[in-house]
């Protein structure tokens, strides 16, 4: 119904507080009723006698109830009840029309999907150039990689590509193409949350200790050593 109706109304709302309040407010009102159709029923308590209450002698006899009255209680009470609406709510359908068309809106989720689809791509040419160490084009895509490694889908691709070329035995790289994987590596930790801890950074822990460099016979650094500092 909001969608359907009340879109050019929050149109004219936009920028003036009171107005947006008052809208909120309403519609609150309108959920709290739609949660609690009928008011609170009140019950009423009656006591019990203390222990030992029928021992007392100062005991006042029980009053006679007189039977008309008891009878016009009665009576009244069932007038009530048969006045009373029934105890469910029937419920009313009703036929909301479609309002605006969402054209925009999923206009929009194409723009975001397709540069996500671009991002993703970016991320796996500059992985590819790397290995192939074609770094002149590697450079000029680095800044793009970085940027995309703030979206959870690229650090996640890194990942998998990295994986790729484990398995393809390309674990001993050069110093240029180490300092490429590092530096990608590193921002993507960097940019991890703690909802990655068990994805990526788990996916990252034996690719780093996969890749390595040769920084003189029978020395080699693995890139966990340029990437643990991280929580």
């Amino acid at each position: 119904q909001l969608v359907a109706y009340e879109v050019k109304r929050m149109k004219a709302e936009e920028g003036n507080k009171q107005k947006i309040l008052r809208h909120i407010k309403e519609l609150a009102e309108k959920l709290y009723k739609n949660e609690n159709p009928y008011p609170a029923v009140t019950m009423h308590k009656v006591q019990k006698p203390t222990e030992g209450c029928h021992l007392r002698l100062h005991q006042k006899p029980f009053p006679h109830l007189d039977e008309g009255t008891v009878q016009w209680i009665i009576d009244q009470a069932t007038a009530k009840l048969q006045a009373a609406p029934p105890a469910v709510k029937a419920e009313k359908k009703c036929m909301v029309p479609s309002g605006p068309p969402i054209a925009a809106i999923l206009e929009r989720n194409g723009n975001a999907l397709a540069n996500s689809a671009r991002r993703l791509e970016v991320v796996r040419n500059c992985i590819s150039y790397v290995f192939e160490n074609k770094m002149l084009e590697a450079k000029k895509l680095f800044p793009a990689v970085l940027r995309a490694m703030k979206g959870r889908a690229a650090r996640h691709c890194l990942t998998q590509e990295l994986h790729l070329h484990v398995q393809q035995n390309r674990a001993v790289l050069d110093h240029q193409q180490f300092d490429f994987v590092i530096r990608m590596m590193n921002c993507c930790l960097q940019d991890c949350t703690a909802m990655d801890e068990h994805g990526i950074a788990a996916a990252l822990l034996p690719l780093v200790t996969a890749f390595c460099r040769k920084l003189s016979p029978g020395i080699t650094q693995f890139a966990y050593s340029c990437v643990q500092e991280h929580v």
